[in-house]
């Protein structure tokens, strides 16, 4: 017989009763607030008119979800089983049936118990789906079977799920060139759902990027500027920013492997940028580049407002094998030690006094939470530490979190919860987990009389709720 999903309304919260209680009771207050999702990977065409919906249970739990594949991967498992599609070009041996997939999925889906991963889908099977069932090879058909069902229903397609899953605001991660022509239908469809843009640059900031021309090209076509040199490239981008604050962007999104920053003369930069235009580039200049070009986003920032995050600290696609074979965001960037306060230091002399910027620094690096970036935020009216991020949002990573940079940074200095997730159906389970870590870590603060218990329910409040809302103006 399969087993059931065990989840108590007291769980993740210490077992010390009076702790417990006073979690309890702080989460009872915050759990049903709106979702503010201000940094995300959603697609924004599951919202549009003609949505095809989320297709089969395959492709919206399995395919998708690198966190899921990455750990089904690291125990010899083929990503072709999982229904992982090759890079354009190669001949592709992925699995086709979606039932197939499935089989796997549930085949091995206890290779993910204790991680993040495993404590989202229970919330996602048992409060989203109503699926009792935890997925195992026995009723691995049933379960597909259950879910194809909902899937095609009307309570279930994503504007409906939007509402259900109380979201008041959902942030899409859009490059810089889009047309943002999706968007622009959503908004004249009449539907109330707020779905906003954000700025990805990316694409065209690293010009190590194997595309990094073609990307380019499209920037100038967006932009109408023909993009000949540093200065003409410099007025696309703010044009581009300026159009999708038109479309209700709030802030800009860069992942860099370092958060260096230093300005270049301007010779230097059109030198340089040019060079990257032929593909002839040295490694030293691209990096001191994209160091300077950290500096003209903060400008920028400075001048529209948008909010700058920063996700430094990942080396993307460590196995080459697999990268060559099925491209980017399969599982297989890996954490790398990370300074800040040196590489932030011309950045921050600049630009971190200005009352119109804002600055939300993430990390994978926990070592820096104490040692940097507390600091940093404590001190910078422009700075907002982001919350544990990738594989630290979890609820070991969110306690770590709190109790490294709050006394020093204190509670309004960070930004509140963003999901950045790419699975819809995640966002009010990864809210969940981070509202009750919120809350078992304050109940932890009232019974060791650092906090009253009123002051404890405005924290929630706030960083449930109203501190996103502050730092990303929304």
């Amino acid at each position: 017989m399969s087993k059931k999903w065990n989840l108590p309304e007291d769980r993740f919260f210490d077992n010390e009763p009076a702790q417990k209680r006073i979690a309890l009771e702080i989460y009872e207050r915050i759990k049903n607030l709106p979702i503010v999702s201000p940094h995300g990977h959603v697609d924004p065409k599951l919202f549009a008119n003609d949505s095809p919906g989320f297709g089969t249970p395959s492709d919206l739990l399995v395919i998708p979800d690198h966190y899921i594949f990455r750990l089904f991967y690291s125990q010899g498992l083929k990503l072709e089983d999982f229904g992982i599609p090759y890079r354009n070009g190669l001949q592709d041996a992925s699995e086709k049936d979606h039932r197939k997939i499935w089989q796997h999925f549930a085949d091995n889906f206890h290779l993910l118990r204790t991680t993040a991963s495993y404590t989202w889908l229970a919330y996602e099977f048992k409060f989203i789906f109503d699926i009792d069932e935890i997925p195992d090879s026995e009723n691995a058909m049933r379960i597909y079977d259950n879910l194809t069902e909902k899937l095609s229903s009307p309570e279930f397609q994503p504007r409906e799920l939007y509402k259900k899953m109380n979201i008041e605001v959902l942030c899409t991660t859009d490059a810089a060139s889009d047309s943002l022509k999706t968007h622009q239908e959503i908004k004249e469809s009449g539907w109330d759902g707020k779905i906003i843009p954000t700025f990805r640059p990316d694409a065209v900031t690293n010009i190590r990027g194997e595309n990094f021309r073609q990307e380019i090209e499209k920037l100038s076509a967006a932009a109408d500027i023909d993009i000949h040199d540093f200065e003409s490239y410099i007025r696309a981008l703010e044009k581009r920013r300026a159009f999708f604050k038109e479309m209700g962007a709030v802030s800009t999104d860069q992942a860099v492997i370092t958060p260096y920053t230093h300005e270049l003369p301007q010779s230097e930069t059109d030198r340089i940028f040019k060079a990257a235009l032929n593909g002839n580039v040295s490694d030293s200049d691209a990096t001191a580049f994209e160091g300077h070009m950290l500096i003209e986003m903060a400008r920028m920032s400075c001048n529209d407002q948008l909010v700058m995050q920063l996700h430094p600290g990942v080396l993307r696609n460590h196995n080459r094998i697999i990268y060559d074979k099925f491209g980017p965001d399969k599982g297989c960037d890996i954490p790398i030690q990370t300074e800040f306060t040196k590489n932030l230091h011309s950045m921050l002399n600049q630009h971190g006094n200005n009352p119109n910027f804002t600055l939300c620094l993430f990390t994978v690096d926990e070592n820096t939470y104490s040692r940097e970036l507390a600091p940093l935020a404590g001190h910078y009216p422009s700075v907002r530490l982001g919350p544990p991020w990738w594989f630290n949002d979890s609820w070991n990573g969110m306690t770590r979190f709190f109790d490294s940079v709050t006394e020093t940074a204190g509670l309004y200095n960070l930004s509140g919860f963003v999901d950045d997730t790419r699975a819809f159906p995640s966002i009010p389970a990864r809210h969940d987990v981070w509202r009750r870590v919120v809350s078992n870590w304050l109940a932890k603060m009232v019974v060791r009389s650092f906090i009253d218990v009123d002051d404890a329910y405005d924290f929630a409040f706030l960083l449930a709720y109203s501190q996103p809302k502050n730092v990303y103006k929304l």
